[in-house]
This record gives C-alpha cells, sequence and structure tokens, in this order.
C-alpha cells in the first residue's frame, strides 16, 4: 500500500477543521488516512500553527544531525583512547 506524505499546512488545516466540528470519519475518508494517524496527528501536532510546525520539523532534523555527529566522535574517540593504550 502506497504511503501519502502530507505537508504540515495540511496538517494543521485537517486539525484546525476538526477543531471547527467536523466529524472525524469524514476527515479521514476525505484524506484517506485511518482515523489512528488523525489521532496521532492531533495528539503531536494539536494547537501548533504551521509555522511552529516548520520549526518543529527543522529542529528535529538538527537534533537528528546533532546525535550522530555525537555517535561518530565518541566512536573516534575510543578509537584514540585504545590507540593510546596500547603505545604505553
Amino acid at each position: 500500500m502506497k504511503r501519502i506524505k502530507f505537508t504540515e499546512s495540511q496538517i494543521v488545516k485537517a486539525i484546525k477543521e476538526h477543531e471547527n466540528g467536523k466529524n472525524v470519519h469524514d476527515l479521514c475518508r476525505e484524506l484517506a488516512i485511518s482515523t489512528a494517524a488523525f489521532y496521532k496527528w492531533r495528539q503531536r501536532y494539536g494547537g501548533m500553527e504551521v509555522k511552529e510546525l516548520s520549526k518543529l520539523k527543522a529542529l528535529e532534523e538538527e537534533n537528528a544531525r546533532l546525535k550522530k555527529m555525537y555517535a561518530n566522535l565518541s566512536l573516534v574517540h575510543e578509537v584514540f583512547k585504545e590507540a593510546v593504550e596500547k603505545k604505553l
């Protein structure tokens, strides 16, 4: 089954429509998603605007990049540590 990628503005728009009184089942049918997916969106992005959501995505990407950098640096540190111990 092909997975559909929704933009931040589409997610926020769907949540706003639900807050304005539209039925969850109707929204899910229109967007071709499950109700569980909608409730996950609402739990994660509820109360946010598009600008805040894009900022959150950027912070998550930066956090992943920093974690990867830390992992690489810790590996290099361990290698240097082992090299120094072998010399002694």
